[in-house]
């Protein structure tokens, strides 16, 4: 709105001062059209007018004024040039030819007109479209300096990103030789236990107390390969990835299940395919997308049934975990105890073996969760 009214304005100051000059001088003895005064005066206003769309179309403008300037030295052209320089399209020789063109008809005008100084009006017309060219570069010059702060805007933020993105791994890295150290010392502790313990009962808690610490120890040592994109680590079997426990003593599936039925859920689980192609972090990975699910129904669906689908393909693994309608309503007690982010941390956690995860409402009032995982992540790889 503003470059209109500045627009507006130029141009009624060009048809004012043009009128006045019209009127000033009714001499019309030296003029190549005898007219009266009003007529030049309806001229300066025409060139005037012509200001109006110096923007978009300076060159036009400038034509349309040096003609009228031809018969009628247009007070428009001491201010066309700006708009040549600062506006126009194309070469720089382009736009001097037009603010030539233009001081010449006004010469001839002004020779009509009896004008004797020759000087002074091309003398403005040059430094009006200085300015138009100092405009431009100052306008160019700003274009560019914005795109440069927007750039180095943007370069900061992806190397906030990327020192946090380190900071994580480091801080992953720590925590992994913190915990590993402690965990490494409870199964040590654990072992001599069972080893030294003469009470049949305190000997198997510590194998299950044994047996926990070596699962966690795979687990934190697979996750934390995973946050480090594949850094070298300990591997074989031609650089996939190892655990340190059976596949046949980690918990399963039908634990989940088992756990679920003795609170009263009646949950359904459905299997196809050969587990044991899935790689331990995978697994694992899937082992808590249904973990979430299940205790999700429990909290969010008292009395609902739930179904656990799980397909075990080449190279994915699919998993579908969907409960009915809730026969009653939640606890609130038990609900407002969660944090509300859940299956945030459950997709963030699907991310980053490299599946999707979506969950959503069902039309009969249900809900299902469905998680594509793929059969192996390299975790690590053969120095």
């Amino acid at each position: 709105m503003l470059p209109v009214a500045v627009d507006v304005a130029v141009a009624v100051v060009a048809a004012v001062m043009g009128a006045a000059l019209a009127f000033a001088d009714p001499n019309v003895g030296t003029r190549f059209v005898t007219a009266p005064a009003w007529v030049y005066a309806v001229a300066q206003a025409a060139a005037a007018a012509m200001l109006l769309v110096r923007r978009r179309y300076p060159y036009t403008a400038t034509l349309a004024i040096a003609a009228i300037s031809l018969f009628a030295p247009a007070w428009a052209a001491f201010l066309i040039p700006y708009a040549v320089t600062a506006y126009a399209s194309g070469p720089r020789s382009r736009q001097w030819g037009a603010v030539g063109l233009l001081a010449t008809a006004f010469l001839v005008g002004m020779h009509a007109w009896a004008v004797d100084d020759p000087f002074t009006a091309p003398a403005v017309i040059f430094v009006s479209a200085l300015l138009g060219m100092y405009f431009n570069a100052r306008r160019s010059l700003v274009a560019e300096l914005t795109g440069r702060a927007e750039r180095a805007e943007r370069e900061r933020l992806l190397l906030a990103e990327q020192a946090r993105a380190d900071e994580r791994i480091r801080l992953a890295g720590e925590m992994h030789d913190v915990v590993t150290h402690r965990i490494n010392l409870m199964v040590l502790q654990a072992g001599a236990l069972r080893v030294s313990s003469t009470d049949p009962a305190a000997r198997a808690a510590a194998e299950e107390l044994r047996v926990a610490g070596c699962q966690a120890l795979a687990e934190l040592r697979d996750l934390v390969g995973v946050l480090r994109n594949g850094q070298p680590g300990p591997a074989a079997d031609g650089g996939k990835p190892t655990g340190t426990t059976d596949p046949g003593t980690e918990p399963g599936l039908e634990s989940l299940v088992d756990d679920s039925r003795a609170v009263g859920l009646p949950v359904c689980l459905a299997e196809d395919g050969d587990p044991a192609v899935v790689a331990p972090t995978v697994r694992r990975t899937l082992f808590r997308v249904v973990q979430e699910s299940l205790t999700n129904v429990h909290k969010h669906a008292p009395g609902a049934d739930a179904t656990v689908s799980v397909h075990y393909g080449r190279d994915s693994v699919r998993a579908t975990v969907s409960n009915t309608p809730p026969r009653r309503p939640p606890d609130a007690d038990l609900t407002a105890a969660g944090g509300g982010s859940g299956l945030a941390g459950l997709r963030h956690r699907v991310e980053v073996v490299g599946g999707t995860l979506s969950a959503g409402s069902t039309s009969d009032g249900g809900f299902t969760v469905r998680a594509t995982l793929p059969v192996y992540v390299p975790t690590a790889v053969r120095r």
